[in-house]
């Protein structure tokens, strides 16, 4: 198997260096910095929170609970528009609307997981949507809607069997808006 899907390498501050690598051979024990997102969508009929566990057949981090969904822009491509083609490929989310990034400037590595860590410059958006999702099983296990609330006490309770990342990120974003609007 050809490995087409590329990823963007990028400086501490999250500017492309001008070059690029294989996705999945990028990763591993020593992963160059990278550019990536993370996206947390919101039912727009009455604002529940998609939270997405991954696919157990995944690389890294099977089986976690996760935000809704991440992923990598091609090179030359915008985030948005990844995140878009992204949304529908993981989750049939055909319909992204208001989109927003919530943390433009969010960077994390994480420990090593199978002798792959994460190094990503990952700006964070919020998004909603009126779809219902549509999963691509060898990407999402299972989905379930909270209330933001819910999504909140599960994240402080910082079990096990959540990513890294979602709660990491969750740190910034429980005072941030959107989502502390959500509570009210």
């Amino acid at each position: 198997m050809i490995e087409t899907e590329q990823i963007v390498f990028v400086s501490e501050d999250g500017t492309p260096t001008g070059e690029t690598g294989p996705k999945l051979a990028s990763h591993h024990m020593h992963t160059r910095l990278h550019l990536a997102f993370s996206c947390y969508v919101f039912r727009a009929s009455d604002h529940k929170f998609l939270l997405t566990r991954r696919a157990l057949g995944k690389k890294v981090w099977p089986g976690v609970w996760t935000n809704s969904f991440c992923g990598h822009p091609a090179p030359g491509e915008k985030l948005e528009d990844a995140l878009k083609r992204r949304g529908e490929f993981e989750l049939g989310l055909h319909n992204l609307e208001q989109i927003k990034c919530v943390l433009p400037h969010y960077r994390y590595t994480t420990p090593p997981f199978s002798g792959i860590i994460e190094n990503e410059f990952c700006p964070v958006f919020a998004a909603y949507t009126r779809d219902e999702p549509e999963p691509n099983p060898d990407e999402v296990e299972e989905y379930r809607w909270l209330a933001w609330q819910e999504y909140v006490h599960l994240a402080e309770a910082g079990p096990d069997n959540m990513s890294y990342w979602a709660l990491d990120q969750f740190k910034q974003l429980k005072n941030l808006e959107p989502f502390t609007l959500l509570g009210t």
